[in-house]
């Protein structure tokens, strides 16, 4: 399986919160899977750090690449395709960030691990 992590599932993994189901960790975890943290979750990321709404252990531009390598996560660019996705995309969902993840799933063929239930009224595979 091809796995995108939302941006929440991504911190919930790498701070072993109980929040995240065992089924995603196992599936992040299994080394058949190969799964991706977007360089959209890592802006993301930085932007709530900087507002004061992400309290991390680190600076967010050492704290996050650090720890997607040590989970050997690997690194999805934003590249034009997957933007261009933006404009079939219905308006379901108002966060620009997962809008985003959402065109690079459909653009990419991965399936989003995620709880946000929006995601899942786009006619793309979450787990």
């Amino acid at each position: 399986m091809r796995i995108l992590l939302d941006t929440h599932i991504f911190l919930w993994f790498i701070s072993g919160d109980r929040q995240l189901s065992t089924d995603i960790r196992d599936a992040v975890r299994d080394p058949d899977n190969e799964v991706y943290l977007s360089a959209i979750s890592v802006w993301e990321a930085i932007v709530k750090y900087q507002l004061g709404k992400l309290p991390l252990p680190e600076h967010p531009a050492t704290y996050l690449p650090k720890q997607r390598d040590l989970h050997q996560i690997a690194s999805l660019a934003l590249d034009e395709s997957s933007v261009i996705q933006l404009a079939k995309l219905p308006l379901l969902h108002r966060d620009p960030f997962d809008r985003m993840l959402i065109c690079q799933a459909l653009q990419n063929g991965l399936t989003i691990a995620t709880v946000d239930t929006a995601i899942c009224a786009y006619s793309v595979s979450v787990m």
